[in-house]
């Protein structure tokens, strides 16, 4: 009995020396998560979009950094990845967000997964980007839609409502396809569709007001002579 508790023993105290190094690095995630969060908060505000999306890959590139430290970590615990998977999951959910909503701002399209893990220096057999926390990062970007909108509609971009319904309509079609079975993934997910709904609502009331960003006279018109009421 006294030799089985010793050999715990030394197996606690291995972990928990890992779990201090991984610690370590994830409160850095952490803090370069507020620190891209922070830059990407000002596409709500009349900035030049080149710069903020400058800016915020410069935040990405230290991120990668980090990542690519946990991965060293995890080299001395191989088949371990899930053991200690938890002690950067939230971080990891919150940066695909970020990189997912930084990605649309660029392309216009969906961040693959794939593609995520490249950001991130990610995609080796004993660590990469697991796929519950891609799926979930997606779900918290879709929080940032509605609010994007009605600003880029104040702004005068009427045609972002348009552009991010498709984009948000495709994505929750996508995500119909899976049978989801992790209760907080789940969540989320049915929480993106009051997201779908209030772009739908900014959309349908810059539709009706016949208000376009094409250029058009009658799109000009209305455009100067109606103020538009966003919900």
């Amino acid at each position: 009995m006294e030799k089985q508790f010793e050999e715990f023993k030394l197996q606690l105290e291995e972990s928990g020396g890992v779990r201090e190094k991984i610690r370590s690095v994830v409160t850095e995630i952490e803090a370069s998560n507020r620190m891209l969060s922070s830059c990407l908060l000002s596409v709500h505000q009349s900035l030049p979009l080149s710069g903020v999306l400058e800016k915020a890959n410069g935040h990405i590139e230290t991120v990668k950094g980090l990542y690519v430290q946990l991965a060293e970590i995890l080299k001395d615990c191989p088949g371990e990845f899930y053991r200690y998977h938890g002690d950067w999951r939230s971080e990891t959910q919150t940066v695909v967000s970020l990189i997912a909503f930084l990605h649309w701002l660029e392309t216009g399209a969906l961040l693959m997964h794939a593609e995520a893990e490249k950001k991130l220096g990610l995609g080796s057999s004993d660590f990469g980007l697991d796929i519950e926390d891609y799926l979930t990062g997606l779900c918290f970007m879709s929080n940032e839609f509605p609010r994007y909108v009605v600003n880029r509609v104040t702004a005068g971009d009427y045609d972002c409502p348009r552009k991010v319904l498709t984009f948000l309509t495709d994505l929750h079609t996508a995500f119909r396809m899976l049978n989801l079975r992790n209760d907080f993934l789940r969540k989320k997910f049915d929480g993106m569709k009051y997201d779908l709904r209030r772009v739908e609502e900014v959309y349908y009331d810059v539709k009706i007001r016949g208000l376009a960003s094409d250029g058009s006279a009658q799109g000009q018109a209305n455009a100067t002579g109606d103020q538009l009421t966003l919900p």
